[in-house]
């Protein structure tokens, strides 16, 4: 029965990679969040073609600055950006880490670095350099705690799921086995979904952005209607509007939380992480 669950979903999966690479060039979404919804579809596959068309899809030609406005958007963007660039490290992690048959603490030791290193270094803190005037060092200390806590709770849904799945599911821990793929799909929507609240307190506490708006030629002044500025980076500098353009320390244009709460939250998505090790434990 499971070998029909895991073809019916990559069947679906193509289907939906398929729909959202040939539609998202049309919508004024910056460059990096829509390279981050491709990967989020790789392995989410309906349901990542769903949050985008829920999301970030335009439904009128003018309003997507306005549609994304929304909070639980603006969160659903910092949540798949956070998914994409992790996730992806997470289950290259995985990947060598059962072809060189790590143990279990060397194999997290390996996502862990990897999710958090890729994510940080470049989908968090390269691609997204510009919003905080184009300085990387800038932006990696700016980037570095809510990448850490985001990334803490991603991996806390990750690993119980993909032990759990790994020891019932023939083949889930061989990554040349359609299973394994299967197996880490399932383990970043659990991851996806335990982030996403994290993702809500750094969005409306000004410590992340969301969903951005890439403006169109028109309404920033170019000469060639209907065609997308060219951008070369996201926040602000390349057309791009919305809550989150000015920065990851300006969304909404509020304070941030103190250092204490920020101590406190941290400490609390390390405990969730040491629980899912925990819990995975039972499965190694």
């Amino acid at each position: 029965m499971i070998e029909g669950v895991m073809l019916a979903w990559f069947v679906l999966t193509g289907l939906s990679l398929a729909f959202v690479v040939i539609d998202i060039p049309k919508t004024p979404e910056s460059t990096v969040l829509k390279w981050a919804f491709v990967i989020l579809v790789v392995f989410t596959g309906p349901l990542g073609a769903f949050f985008y068309v829920l999301g970030c899809r335009e439904p009128l030609k003018g309003t997507h600055e306005k549609f994304v406005s929304a909070t639980w958007r603006q969160v659903l963007g910092s949540t798949m950006h956070c998914a994409a660039g992790d996730g992806l490290g997470i289950i290259a992690g995985a990947a060598i880490g059962a072809a060189l048959h790590l143990s279990p603490w060397s194999d997290f030791a390996l996502e862990y670095a990897l999710g958090f290193g890729f994510g940080w270094a470049y989908f968090q803190a390269f691609a997204m350099r510009d919003m905080v005037g184009g300085s990387y060092i800038r932006s990696l200390k700016e980037t570095f705690i809510p990448e850490l806590v985001s990334m803490n709770l991603l991996m806390a849904g990750m690993i119980p799921t993909m032990k759990f799945l790994m020891r019932r599911i023939e083949g889930a821990g061989d990554p040349l086995q359609p299973a394994f793929w299967f197996t880490m799909s399932m383990a970043l929507i659990v991851g996806f979904a335990l982030a996403y609240p994290i993702n809500w307190w750094l969005v409306v506490n000004n410590m992340k952005h969301g969903m951005l708006t890439v403006l169109r030629a028109e309404a920033a002044g170019g000469a060639k209607p209907g065609a997308h500025d060219a951008d070369a980076g996201h926040g602000g500098e390349d057309g791009s509007t919305g809550p989150g353009a000015g920065g990851h320390g300006e969304h909404g244009g509020g304070e941030r939380p103190g250092p204490g709460t920020i101590l406190v939250v941290i400490a609390v998505t390390f405990a969730f992480l040491a629980a899912a090790l925990w819990l995975a434990g039972g499965f190694f």
